[in-house]
C-alpha cells in the first residue's frame, strides 16, 4: 500500500510549480568580431526581464 501524500506537500509543489511559470529560457546569437561567426548564449530569466537580456 503507497503512502498518501501530505496536504502540506501538495500545496508546496504547486507553489513551485506557479513560480517556475515565471521563467523562461533565453537564447541569443551573438556575432564574433574575429571570424564572424555566430554563436549562442542561452539563460534563464525572468519573464520581466527578457527584453533587457535581449537588448545586451
Amino acid at each position: 500500500m503507497a503512502k498518501a501524500a501530505s496536504k502540506n506537500a501538495k500545496v508546496k509543489d504547486l507553489k513551485a510549480s506557479a513560480e517556475a511559470k515565471n521563467w523562461t529560457k533565453v537564447i541569443r546569437a551573438v556575432r564574433s568580431p574575429k571570424t564572424g561567426a555566430y554563436t549562442f548564449k542561452e539563460a534563464i530569466v525572468h519573464k520581466d526581464k527578457v527584453k533587457e537580456f535581449l537588448a545586451k
